[in-house]
């Protein structure tokens, strides 16, 4: 079986889970947290890393078995990675290091930037993926175009609006190149829950008045996210992602986002959700719900199916935005669609 070559634009926590994905479930006959064993004709441990840039110093130059468990990344390691002979390249800054974090990723000014589209087109990349920390506004729209150069996929897992954005879908177009963004929405994450439950709320007959999201994590994203300046798109991405499923979402008082970073909470992400409103009678109700989870194998798990989606995009010659995969495997997608239409449209792909 052919391989599905891709680039991995930040190594940190959500890359490391991707990376030892890919092991885990080539040595093993465990499907267990797979939403699909096989799409189109590819498995998970079909695919196969290629390409790999981070900035932090301690990554650069190592082989991306020994990188993906170097700091700051802090998830579980749930698979060995043997040598691969894919050193990480030193990629380009730009807004993709904040000031708030220069203590927390380490960049050496001597190492050379690489040639993005250079090391794409030579290492045979067909899909490039976005892992930069949120609020990577120039970085993140710097590899897009890096991606079209190359004549790659992208996939975009962070809260800039790229993949949604019809300026940009246009130039994939174009290219005869397909994007899915933006966003990705965890497997079983605090998105796909207040989704769910919001619309369950509603199509049983119940009004909702008001409703919070509150997310606390260890990770470098939450450490990222104490900054407010880089956080607005992450806001607007996980609301808009609730408020879109709701009749009348625009109406219902929300707060949702990240709320803090706890340091010891490291990868583990802890949610709270809570819904106040009406139900039969005009009598009160309300609903408490604790999510804990491990952040990155979470995405992970939504990730290995996006990348094959678009690979059999990529050998049906469709390019420009795939709809159905952004509606099912990301928060802000060009279109938003109820999770069982997507996941109806996504069979007949």
């Amino acid at each position: 079986m052919k391989k599905i070559k891709v680039a991995i634009v930040g190594l940190g926590n959500c890359a490391s889970s991707l990376v030892q994905g890919i092991e885990f479930y080539k040595n093993t006959n465990n499907k267990t947290g797979l939403i699909n064993e096989i799409i189109g004709d590819y498995k998970v441990s079909d695919i196969e890393i290629v390409a790999v840039f981070d900035v932090d110093k301690r990554k650069v130059g190592k082989d991306i078995s020994e990188a993906i468990f170097s700091e700051p990344n802090c998830t579980k390691k749930f698979s060995d990675v043997p040598h691969k002979n894919i050193i990480v390249s030193k990629g380009h800054v730009l807004d993709g290091v904040s000031a708030s974090m220069k203590d927390y990723f380490i960049v050496d000014d001597n190492q050379q930037n690489s040639d993005v589209v250079e090391i794409l087109k030579n290492s045979g990349a067909e899909i490039v993926i976005c892992y930069l920390p949120v609020g990577s506004s120039k970085a993140a729209r710097f590899y897009a175009e890096c991606a079209l150069e190359a004549s790659a996929g992208f996939i975009n897992a962070i809260p800039e609006f790229i993949c949604s954005n019809k300026g940009w879908i246009n130039k994939f177009k174009e290219k005869g190149l397909p994007c899915a963004g933006d966003d990705v929405k965890s497997q079983v994450g605090a998105t796909i829950l207040h989704r769910v439950i919001t619309r369950l709320i509603q199509d049983r007959g119940f009004k909702i008045n008001n409703t919070y999201q509150l997310n606390i994590g260890g990770n470098t994203d939450f450490r990222n996210m104490l900054d407010e300046g880089r956080l607005e798109s992450k806001r607007i991405s996980k609301t808009q992602a609730v408020i879109s499923n709701l009749d009348e979402g625009d109406s219902i008082s929300t707060r949702i986002g990240p709320s803090d970073f706890v340091s010891h909470l490291k990868d583990n992400k802890v949610c709270y959700i809570n819904v106040k409103g009406t139900q039969f009678g005009d009598v009160p109700f309300e609903l408490d719900l604790k999510l804990s989870v491990e952040d990155s194998p979470n995405s992970a798990g939504c990730i290995v199916d996006v990348i094959r989606y678009m690979k059999v995009a990529l050998e049906k010659g469709i390019s420009g935005s795939l709809e159905e995969v952004s509606a099912y495997y990301f928060k802000s997608p060009v279109i938003q669609m109820r999770e069982e239409v997507a996941k109806s449209k996504l069979n007949s792909l």
